[in-house]
């Protein structure tokens, strides 16, 4: 696949995106089919088909459960480097979900990312919202703390994975990356992803199938034609599903 800019990042990342939530935590899910936990071996097959379709952009976060650690097994030495953006903000343990934008926490889960992902330097860093987006950005110190990190050199890119429009406007104001739901059932969002487009800022698609309630093919290029959007984000344990999705991407 022909690779997009992060915006202006200086990251440039394939337009459909391998998205790894499957692969570490299949408690607490929105998919609407069960699905049994990959092993390693699993693992390690699908990232390699992954990588041979040409995806080069990977999404994890702590709170994918054994995502992070799983990836940096197979991909912290791999010779093609791949993109990958996880976040901070969420844990989720004992099948609860746990919130923390504290300085403190946000620099904690920066250096076990970096540790579980094999990563000296992070290349993309999101805040992992629980809706409240608005008071997050504005009253927690993760932003500042993540823009200390960035300075430092720890992290390559910042930016947001909200709820709402509002948050995904108020972070143009700070972000690299803006990772927004949009599909065909909402383009609530597009306004703003027109604005970070004309502000060089990144914005990734989460959700583009609704969670797989929308034809793939169609909802695929529907956000791959938006101006503006640099990857779409898919998640799949079915490496033939994911050909289809790539070679729906064109």
């Amino acid at each position: 696949m022909i690779t997009r800019p992060l915006g202006r990042t200086g990251l440039e990342v394939s337009p459909l995106g391998f998205g790894a939530f499957k692969i570490g935590r299949n408690q607490g899910a929105k998919y609407e089919r069960a699905y049994e936990l990959p092993d390693q071996t699993q693992v390690d097959d699908l990232l390699s088909r992954v990588l041979g379709l040409g995806i080069n952009y990977i999404d994890t976060a702590p709170a994918y459960g054994l995502s992070e650690e799983r990836l940096g097994r197979v991909l912290a030495d791999h010779s093609s480097h791949p993109v990958i953006s996880t976040k901070v903000g969420e844990t989720f343990q004992d099948g609860v979900s746990r919130y923390d934008f504290s300085a403190e926490a946000t620099r904690e889960s920066v250096e076990r990312s970096a540790r579980r992902l094999g990563r000296e330097t992070l290349d993309v860093v999101l805040v992992h919202s629980d809706g409240q987006d608005l008071p997050i950005q504005d009253a927690t110190g993760v932003v500042e703390t993540l823009l200390e990190l960035k300075s430092e050199g720890r992290v390559r890119a910042i930016g947001f994975s909200g709820k709402t429009v509002d948050g995904a406007r108020r972070a143009i104001g700070w972000a690299d990356v803006l990772m927004v739901e949009y599909h065909p059932a909402d383009r609530s969002h597009e306004p703003v992803i027109h604005e970070a487009h004309q502000r060089g800022i990144g914005v990734v698609v989460k959700k583009g199938l609704a969670s797989g309630r929308l034809p793939a093919a169609e909802s695929i290029r529907f956000v791959l034609d938006q101006p503006g959007v640099s990857s779409l984000v898919v998640g799949s344990l079915d490496a033939g599903h994911l050909a289809e999705n790539v070679a729906a991407a064109g």
